[in-house]
């Protein structure tokens, strides 16, 4: 990856950016196969770099903009997630052209921050989206029921789903229930219960004054047996979601392909497990789950 050469069309000529989007052969966000597979990237942006034991797994921008570019280039994968820093790289490369395109849009609740649960919209706003002529949006909803930053996350997040459908743009919400733990202290962590993620599906689903252009972004739930269940809450269509999954790589496979059959369900977005697996087949880790859908 020619790092430095992406450093000097920045430094020397910003508006190549613009220009690579202006010029970006764009597609349908469903293709003809009706199913997506979608390699996410913002996870820096929050300042989460770590993957499995490695802290700072995606911190190597080069490393991370090759895993990205061999991950795009594989049959059946339709496009990317990402922050406007890594988009803006792929654009530069070239690599977005005919791909599905979608902006991560609240970073601000930073990995490990007292205020990480006040997610403010510090990324991609829906007329950043609009401008630039991609295809979609994505917002995390973490709701954690003692603490009052939630609700600001979720009067925001409203407000960015109106203002999504206004423009007719697609916004790919990810919900969860979070707690700190009995004493309110400790890393927020996420609530996979069938109830609470049936919790969650149920109040992403209601936000905002339409739900037109809302697509669900949901995990597997801990037993992957409920998922049948807790999908019926609601019939926005939805992706599963990948998250890092550890050395088990076939156990993750499993639980997204029984997932997959549900009606709504219609694809995945996953970044880790894909871009870093355990065997650093970063192709052959596509492959295997472009072949789930």
């Amino acid at each position: 990856m020619d790092v430095t050469s992406l450093a000097r069309t920045r430094a020397e000529r910003p508006e190549a950016i613009a220009e690579a989007a202006a010029r970006r052969p764009r597609r349908p966000l469903l293709g003809g196969g009706g199913r997506l597979m979608i390699i996410a990237a913002d996870h820096p942006a929050r300042g989460s770099l770590g993957v499995g034991s490695d802290p700072l797994a995606m911190a190597n921008r080069g490393d991370l903009l090759e895993r990205l570019c061999l991950a795009l280039s594989r049959p059946g994968v339709d496009g990317v997630l990402a922050s406007a820093d890594v988009l803006d790289d792929l654009l530069l490369l070239g690599a977005l052209d005919g791909k599905v395109v979608m902006g991560s849009m609240n970073r601000g609740g930073l990995a490990g921050a007292a205020f990480e649960l006040d997610d403010r919209f510090t990324g991609y706003r829906p007329e950043d989206l609009e401008r630039l002529g991609f295809d979609a949006g994505k917002l995390l909803l973490r709701v954690d029921y003692a603490d009052p930053g939630s609700l600001t996350t979720l009067h925001s997040a409203a407000r960015a789903v109106d203002a999504m459908a206004e423009r007719g743009l697609p916004v790919f919400v990810e919900p969860f229930l979070t707690s700190r733990g009995p004493d309110g202290g400790g890393a927020p962590r996420n609530d996979l219960s069938a109830a609470a993620v049936t919790r969650s599906i149920a109040i992403a689903s209601g936000l905002a004054g339409t739900s037109a252009y809302t697509w669900l972004k949901v995990p597997v739930t801990e037993n992957p047996d409920d998922m049948a269940r807790v999908m019926e809450t609601s019939t926005l269509p939805a992706v599963l979601l990948g998250g890092d999954v550890g050395d088990d790589q076939d156990a993750a496979y499993e639980k997204w392909r029984g997932a997959l059959q549900l009606p709504t369900v219609q694809g995945l977005v996953v970044g880790r497990a894909l871009l870093y697996p355990p065997d650093g087949d970063v192709a052959g880790a596509v492959d295997t789950a472009v072949g789930l859908l």
